[in-house]
């Protein structure tokens, strides 16, 4: 992908460019472009098509005298409030005059008026003309991808805040991990919070699959079971945490989506046998509904936090998947979902997101019985 790549700057006069809509029309002309300023991570022709069309993109171009001289696409997160800078590009002999800035400052506007409290992008760390651009723009480092890029380049990853919202935000820094099955969400969102507080925790697919052993409903509506919140605290409790669970239901966990009576008997069976394995181990168990509030007093005494949603806003399916909470703020909060589409999506895309409080508060309620849930961890001194 050509995501954050400018090419060195030349100059040519020229009047001020339109910056409109990009259409099916514009396509020739792209892949001209995408050429000519690129020698790697090239969008393709397919990926242009997908982006014209596709709903969840802002796709803008800049052109001259009739002529394209350069483009900028940004994705739209679903259910997020994270905008990001897919991919820039400026024709070779359009380069020097602002034209760059100008279709950035568009797609900000556009963005914005999307919701969208921020804007993210990569850039190759070595391509000082780009990264000189984003930082007069605003954007700020934030971290860093080694090998990023096909020719090995490293990349930067910026962010701006697109929208003037007074905040201050208590950040948890945590590590990233893409979970490895379909079903152990949990474990590795557990992972993540453990490695957070303990540097010797490695999160790996090994220890993933032993939390999820241990964790485990045994089944849910279909497939591999998911993980119970104290099964997720026992497990985290056994390897040095003082841990805390928020369930806002004394009633057998998950089993409302399962028709087969025997497989609700087995469910409700390891939801007892959790109960009393967390009474009997010191696992602080709270039958509360959990709020904002109390999110927000873990985070500021060093616990770590992991917090059950339903998926249905992010990606259409009525889903419970774990996420890691890394920070929050009086807008937003942020998460780290273990959750990759590694054909819709980078790692960057799945880290930090944003997601405006309302919206968490939506998500964080599953079911038709408004299950919330959370696990939070200490280590212990």
């Amino acid at each position: 992908m050509a995501t954050g790549k400018i090419a060195e700057v030349s100059y040519q006069a020229m009047t001020e460019p339109v910056i409109r809509k990009a259409v099916s029309a514009d396509l020739p002309y792209l892949i001209q472009i995408e050429t000519l300023c690129f020698d790697n991570d090239r969008l393709s022709k397919r990926r242009f098509q997908h982006w014209l069309k596709a709903s969840n993109g802002l796709f803008l171009v800049a052109e001259h005298s009739n002529k394209l001289v350069g483009y900028g696409l940004v994705l739209l997160h679903k259910g997020t409030r994270l905008a990001r800078l897919y991919s820039l590009a400026i024709s070779p002999n359009a380069r020097g005059l602002g034209i760059g800035r100008k279709l950035v400052e568009a797609l900000e506007v556009q963005a914005e008026n999307c919701e969208r409290l921020f804007m993210r992008l990569e850039v190759a760390k070595n391509n000082d003309s780009a990264i000189q651009l984003y930082q007069q723009l605003g954007y700020r480092t934030f971290g860093e991808y080694p090998d990023y890029y096909e020719d090995h380049a490293d990349a930067l990853r910026m962010q701006k805040r697109i929208r003037n919202v007074a905040a201050q935000q208590v950040f948890h820094p945590l590590p990233w991990y893409q979970q490895t099955t379909d079903f152990t969400c949990g474990p590795a969102s557990l992972m993540m919070a453990m490695a957070s507080l303990d540097e010797t925790i490695v999160p790996q697919q090994r220890l993933e699959l032993d939390i999820w052993r241990e964790a485990t409903t045994i089944f849910m509506t279909s497939g591999h079971g998911g993980c119970h919140p104290v099964g997720l605290a026992l497990a985290a409790q056994q390897r040095g945490f003082e841990s805390t669970v928020y369930v806002n239901s004394e009633k057998p966990l998950f089993i409302e989506g399962v028709r087969s009576e025997h497989k609700k008997a087995v469910m409700s069976a390891v939801d007892q046998t959790f109960r009393e394995k967390a009474a009997a181990q010191g696992v602080n168990t709270v039958i509360a509904d959990l709020t904002q509030d109390q999110i927000q007093t873990w985070l500021q005494q060093d616990f770590a936090v992991i917090v059950l949603i339903s998926t249905y806003r992010l990606d259409g399916h009525k889903g419970p998947h774990w996420v890691t909470i890394t920070a929050m703020d009086d807008v937003c909060f942020y998460v780290h979902d273990p959750d990759l589409d590694e054909e819709h999506q980078d790692a960057m895309d799945c880290q930090h997101i944003p997601i405006a409080k309302g919206d968490f508060a939506k998500m964080s309620s599953f079911g038709s019985e408004r299950l919330r849930t959370a696990v939070a961890i200490r280590k212990v001194a």
